[in-house]
């Protein structure tokens, strides 16, 4: 189904209450983590640092229609996240906490509502997750979490690109990593992150709940490196309260992801690219951006 182009001009209107196009509809990035990510580390002080480059194809309805014209964007961000297990066990499992301090720069050039260009950059909103729970089996491990972001960044109701989201956001976490081999060399993983969002105060919507899978298959050879195949699903369950529509936003990716560890050093390297095949808007965007995610992961053993 096509639109006009004052019915895309109406759909902006909405989306200009929009969240930075990385996420789906909450803070959560997908595509951020990657093979064996539901596994959680030994006891010990973990600084992990994320480098995103999201390019920005197209952007599309709650239909999947691409918007008319040239509508282009990208977003960088830079993420510092500190995770210490603390050798402590509740139910079984190791006890942690942890800590991200994300940094953004967006840029949006839209067609779509007359070649304007919208931008932002600075300090995005702060993650706190006052507890990480790992268990490990011979052939498995398993991990759940809980932690809040804060709505601490500046946000701009006016500016699509703009680094904060204008509200805060209760995220669960439940993964697992199963390893098909003694020797671990093959493993499949699957890492959820369940999204809850309070009130927008500026425009007072309430995003609806939302739900991501990262997942991966990978091995490792006798060098050490890791190989694999990596994608996530994204779905909003819940139309936003108080949006223009009823529409639910979903994003869907696959791509392949490399990592070495130097076990001498404490240092850990990931690299993965990610195609978006699919993604639809949601009430609060209004129109949800489709592109290809590039990512480095770099984890430091402190």
């Amino acid at each position: 189904m096509k639109y006009p182009t004052t019915a895309w001009l109406a759909a902006l209107g909405a989306s200009l209450a929009a969240t930075p196009a990385l996420a789906v509809n909450g803070h959560y990035v997908p595509g951020i983590e990657g093979l064996s990510a539901a596994a959680a580390p030994p006891e010990g002080l973990y600084y992990r640092g994320y480098l995103m480059h999201y390019d920005i194809d197209s952007f599309r309805d709650a239909s999947g229609d691409a918007a008319p014209g040239r509508n282009t964007g990208s977003v960088n961000a830079w993420a510092h996240r500190v995770i210490w297990m603390t050798g402590q066990q509740f139910l079984g499992a190791d006890y942690g906490v942890e800590a991200i301090v994300p940094m953004l720069d967006t840029e949006l050039d839209l067609d779509v509502a007359g070649g304007r260009r919208f931008e932002d950059d600075g300090l995005g909103d702060v993650f706190v997750g006052p507890v990480i729970l790992g268990w490990h089996g011979e052939q498995w491990d398993a991990t759940f979490a809980a932690g809040h972001w804060f709505d601490t960044a500046d946000f701009d109701a006016d500016n699509p690109a703009s680094v904060g989201k204008g509200y805060g956001t209760t995220m669960l976490t439940l993964g697992g990593v199963w390893h098909l081999d003694a020797e671990r060399r093959w493993n499949i993983s699957a890492l959820s992150r369940y999204e809850v969002k309070t009130e927008q105060d500026e425009t007072g919507v309430t995003p609806g709940d939302s739900w991501l899978v990262e997942w991966g298959l990978g091995h490792r050879l006798d060098s050490g490196l890791e190989l694999g195949l990596v994608g996530y699903d994204a779905w909003q369950l819940e139309a936003d309260a108080g949006a223009p529509t009823t529409a639910k936003a979903e994003r869907h990716a696959i791509g392949a992801e490399a990592g070495y560890l130097w076990p001498t050093a404490g240092v850990m390297l990931k690299g993965a690219v990610y195609h978006e095949y699919d993604a639809e808007a949601g009430g609060l965007k209004g129109l949800e951006s489709e592109g290809d995610t590039f990512r480095l992961q770099f984890t430091k053993f402190l």
